[in-house]
């Protein structure tokens, strides 16, 4: 038995066919949860779920749907798929994202916008989706991942960590908004993080992707397996009086 109160309920997770969305399914899976693994990649997202289901505890099931966070239709049709197949979405974890490693004087404006609708309106898209239920359910965990980069700026990052940073403005007024209706808001802020995106760094330059390994307390880079505990908490019960937090998973790199 699982003492995180989210067996039995439902999920949904952006991005959740790769990476930190992968990891972080398969931890909601595994306390219970019914979890939909959203993802562009309707494909990766069906088989994703099917390896989840097999694993989950206490019951806990996974469908994969098709989303497209940055189209307001496409996130509507996704989030109804996910509720006909398990139920009303309890918990919204916004973890979709995209980066082009870049000097931002190299940057063109076709970038910057994908990156806006894609890492900041997407979330904002998809909360407002679900957010009227979890108002009239009077229950609601919404749990978006930001990165450090939106506390402190990343070089070849300055648009992402633009978004990053709005990401977590966007979470902590509506985390005001929304705190007498049984609704906690948060971010996870990963650091360095072993993932596809931070693969561009090493293209670019081997130096600055073995520099990040060295730059933090703990000498090494962050694993999506990291980051999916601090997103299973605060989703539990027993983070029920957090909300308005951006928690910093980077090994030290970020202490605020």
């Amino acid at each position: 038995m699982t003492s995180s109160g989210l067996a039995g309920r439902v999920a949904l997770v952006t991005g959740g066919a790769g990476g930190i969305g992968r990891a972080i399914a398969a931890a909601l899976c595994q306390e219970g949860a019914a979890v939909a693994v959203a993802d562009l990649d309707h494909d990766a997202a069906v088989a994703c779920a099917a390896t989840l289901g097999q694993a989950g505890a206490d019951g806990g099931r996974a469908v994969g749907v098709r989303i497209d966070v940055s189209n307001s239709s496409d996130v509507g049709a996704a989030i109804a798929v996910a509720e006909r197949e398990l139920g009303p979405v309890e918990v919204l974890v916004n973890n979709a994202g995209i980066d082009v490693i870049e000097p931002f004087v190299e940057s063109k404006e076709e970038t910057w916008r994908r990156i806006v609708e894609v890492n900041y309106l997407g979330p904002v898209l998809c909360t407002r989706a679900v957010l009227d239920g979890m108002i009239e359910r009077g229950y609601g965990r919404i749990i978006s991942i930001s990165s450090d980069a939106g506390k402190v700026g990343s070089s070849g990052e300055v648009v992402y960590s633009g978004t990053k940073g709005g990401l977590i403005a966007f979470s902590k007024a509506l985390a005001r908004e929304v705190a007498t209706s049984g609704i906690t808001v948060n971010c996870v802020c990963p650091g360095p993080t072993d993932t596809p995106l931070l693969d561009q760094i090493a293209e670019r330059s081997q130096k600055m992707y073995d520099a990040l390994a060295r730059a933090a307390p703990m000498r090494r880079l962050g694993q999506p397996a990291d980051i999916a505990p601090a997103v299973v908490f605060l989703a539990s019960d027993g983070a029920a009086f957090i909300t308005g937090q951006a928690l910093s998973v980077s090994g030290g790199l970020t202490m605020t």
